[in-house]
């Protein structure tokens, strides 16, 4: 028991990531590598990234910015006339059943009251506009350091990215009454039997409801990181945390049930709990469903990390040296330069290793990026003679990348080491071949 336990903890830590997605010859076995990679990489984020500590700070940031956000809402459901289909879609969700949505709604004409009364013009908009972008910021914040993203936004692509979403909102859930409906009055037309009727309009209504969260998290997925999120990344865990989401409402509504008939020391006051638990577990599962995305579209990133860590300096510039001369070869033969991505599958090489390599051959002035028509993708053909890239211009050109001699007082010893050093160096005629002529 203990040695196959062993084998498991094996694999998911070393043996699993020892194999390209290229490698494996089967959809089926290439399938479940990327779902158990992708397991692995969710939880090592979990606990390396504080997604619970996260989670209570943006929880924190949610109570206050309720109001202001319902306020955008209504505002933007006024403009466009359906206040009343906003309203319904609040009854039906969560907040109805802790009877909270009258007085939200009484709170959120108060505020909008407020703001269009404020002491000077526009002030009370822009507060609450501040409210919005506060707790928008702080989401794109949780999700830049998930994706590992140094830089945010500008503020004016915050403020139009944030202001999209919440107009985008009220439009999906008109859409989607405007669906309910068309299916009602199709279902009435020709379903005659009552029961039939009522079940075929309740599965049409929960569905419904379940594809508007649907959409929103994987909206929300693909806009607010501060990088570029590929559909599918982005809509398996919005589908997933989504279809979680709907059913914590579910268990939240039975308990509010069931502490209405039972509540005797909190009385009135017996939801507030649930409801904060509810925001806990709903900001928690909006992070999870962020580091997921992450893991879906940076799975290949991982492959051989443990190995790419402990890699030593001559495998590293034999691999360097053997994508150079590939590419050399392509471009002498007036062959279309490759990709990374083409580099990396053409011999089952780690995706983020090839990154590394080609990145530092850009920086020292070996290859050159270049763009074909119609594409993002960058890719990569000699920036010098290839008849006079020899091995040993590489490994120099790349052993002197960064700074030198910034010392401020070396002793002589260290002078005259390094004089020696580079004369060495250059008498070694060993590395003056041309590459693709000799290796």
């Amino acid at each position: 028991m203990k040695k196959n336990f062993s084998k498991v903890i094996g694999f998911v830590r070393y043996d699993m990531w020892r194999r390209t997605t290229t490698e494996i010859d089967t959809w089926y076995k290439r399938l479940g590598y990327i779902v158990a990679r992708t397991i692995a990489l969710v939880v090592r984020g979990f606990t390396s990234k504080n997604l619970n500590d996260k989670a209570n700070s943006l929880t924190f940031s949610l109570i206050f910015a309720v109001v202001p956000i319902l306020a955008m809402i209504v505002a933007v459901a006024k403009v466009f006339g359906v206040v009343d289909i906003i309203q319904n879609q609040l009854n039906a969700s969560f907040l109805g059943e802790t009877n909270m949505v009258p007085t939200i709604m009484e709170m959120v004409d108060r505020y909008l009251e407020t703001a269009q009364g404020g002491v000077f013009i526009g002030v009370g908009i822009l507060i609450l506009l501040w409210a919005v972008y506060s707790f928008f910021q702080s989401v794109e914040t949780a999700f830049n350091r998930i994706w590992n993203v140094q830089k945010s936004r500008s503020i004016l692509r915050q403020v139009t990215t944030y202001i999209a979403i919440v107009v985008f909102i009220p439009v999906l859930i008109v859409c989607s009454a405007g669906i309910n409906i068309f299916l009602h009055t199709t279902i009435e037309s020709t379903i005659e039997i009552s029961a039939l009727h009522e079940f075929f309009h309740t599965s049409g209504v929960k569905f419904l409801q379940f594809v508007l969260v649907w959409l929103l998290f994987t909206v929300m997925y693909i806009a607010v990181p501060n990088t570029k999120v590929k559909f599918m990344s982005a809509l398996i865990p919005g589908i997933l945390m989504g279809t979680l989401f709907q059913l914590l409402q579910m268990l939240s509504v039975y308990l509010i049930a069931m502490l209405s008939r039972t509540s005797i020391v909190y009385g009135a006051f017996a939801t507030i709990p649930i409801l904060m638990t509810w925001l806990q577990y709903t900001s928690l599962l909006i992070l999870i469903g962020a580091q997921m995305a992450y893991a879906i579209q940076n799975n290949e990133e991982f492959e051989y990390e443990q190995d790419l860590n402990t890699m030593s300096r001559r495998y590293k510039d034999f691999i360097m040296l053997y994508l150079l001369s590939v590419i050399i070869k392509r471009f002498e033969a007036d062959e279309s330069p490759l990709t990374a991505h083409e580099l990396a599958v053409r011999d089952h090489l780690p995706i983020r290793l090839v990154n590394r390599l080609l990145s530092r051959m850009v920086e020292t002035g070996l290859l050159r990026e270049v763009f074909t028509e119609n594409e993002e993708e960058r890719r990569y053909q000699p920036a010098l003679d290839t008849h006079k890239i020899s091995v040993g211009m590489v490994i120099d050109r790349i052993d002197a990348q960064g700074t030198e001699l910034f010392l401020q007082d070396p002793s002589e010893e260290m002078v005259n080491f390094w004089e020696n050093y580079t004369k060495m160096k250059e008498k070694d005629t060993t590395l003056n071949q041309i590459l693709v002529n000799e290796l």
